[in-house]
């Protein structure tokens, strides 16, 4: 009858000692899972931005802001004051 409740004790223990160890693994897995759920949200945002750009990027507001910016261009009735260095 010892020797059962020593066994059953023993095993006991072993459970205790494997459960603290899981639990320990569960919350490292949980923290991981929070970084990733965070980076999945930012990757979310940015692929909305470059949606909202590329869809502004197809209008004539943008071809406009180009071709002023990049070539200079002016519409025919436009008056161009620049200061002299």
């Amino acid at each position: 009858m010892l020797c059962i409740s020593l066994v059953a004790v023993l095993l006991f223990g072993i459970l205790l000692w494997q459960s603290r160890d899981l639990a320990g693994e569960l919350a490292e897995y949980k923290e991981q899972e929070r970084a990733l759920t965070k980076k999945v949200e930012e990757e979310k945002a940015r692929t909305k931005e470059i949606d909202e750009r590329k869809e502004y990027m197809q209008t004539d507001a943008y071809m406009e802001e180009a071709a002023r910016d990049r070539l200079g261009l002016v519409k025919d009735n436009e008056i161009i004051f620049r200061e002299e260095e």
